[in-house]
């Protein structure tokens, strides 16, 4: 039996298969082995029924996630995962390797997420190209869930937003001054936080505020990643993973047309095409 996870920072897929046959599938909380110590990722490992019972028949596992970009975070998850699941061989990969395998395949182009965060980089058919992106919640993540919360959060703050989404915001949760700025800067996962608003947004995403923020993360997500990939290697095919790409489609097509990108395909969860992979 083998396991394959691909997990965001919100939230983990993960799929059990044997011979090429699906198995069964759930979701869980999402690990994010940068921000994440093993204590956490080992808590969410023995409260989860479906992994417990199947522990011991797992021989090989196929971990794809946010933050596992370096050989330490990487290092961590095999730690974690080899402690757990006693029998099994344990491989962990950066999820932008997951959206590249899940979209090319064995085919060059430019691989890009546009989730919870944001990354890119250009893939040869074998491998990721690294650069200097991948910045994280904080300094970067332009276009995400996690940039579009930061722009309305603020926003919230200095009473710069129009007052029917405030009220939109007063309906759909109990927020204040002092409870955002708690769950900001000392709470340990801030980005589960600022993530948390994604259905939210989705829900309310015609609202005028509302997506004329998201158009502009679409619009600074294509000039921070997408454009200085193309100088680097003209022409390529653009394939993209991730919620926000998915959900917001319809304008990041349009924007697409307006710089004269390539996009191959859009895909929300690249764990179907990795089982497939």
């Amino acid at each position: 039996m083998i396991l394959v996870i691909f997990t965001g920072s919100r939230y983990a897929d993960w799929r059990l298969a044997e011979k090429g046959r699906l198995l069964h599938g759930f979701r869980t909380a999402g690990i994010n082995s940068y921000i994440q110590d093993e204590n956490f990722i080992n808590q969410l490992l023995n409260k989860n029924t479906d992994l417990l019972y199947n522990a011991e028949k797992i021989r090989k596992i196929f971990f794809f996630g946010a933050g596992a970009s370096s050989k330490e975070r990487q290092d961590k998850i095999v730690r974690v995962f080899s402690n757990f699941f006693k029998n099994a061989k344990v491989k962990a990969a950066h999820d932008l390797d997951a959206s590249a395998l899940s979209t090319f395949g064995d085919e060059k182009g430019i691989v890009a997420i546009m989730g919870s965060g944001s990354n890119a980089a250009y893939y040869t058919g074998k491998k990721i190209i690294p650069n200097n992106y991948g910045l994280g919640y904080i300094l970067a993540d332009e276009g995400s869930t996690n940039w579009i919360a930061q722009q309305v959060l603020r926003d919230y703050l200095t009473d710069a937003m129009p007052q029917g989404f405030r009220e939109k915001i007063d309906d759909k949760y109990n927020l204040d001054r002092k409870y955002i700025l708690e769950k900001l800067y000392n709470n340990p996962n801030p980005n589960i936080f600022l993530t948390s608003f994604a259905d939210f947004f989705y829900e309310n995403r015609y609202d005028t505020y509302l997506s004329n923020i998201i158009k502009r993360g679409i619009d600074l997500f294509i000039t921070t990643y997408i454009l200085p990939l193309l100088d680097q290697y003209p022409d390529s095919p653009i394939s993209l993973t991730g919620s926000v790409a998915h959900n917001y489609q319809e304008w990041l097509m349009e924007f697409a047309k307006e710089y004269h990108l390539n996009i191959q395909t859009i895909n929300k969860e690249p764990i179907q095409n990795l089982i497939k992979y």
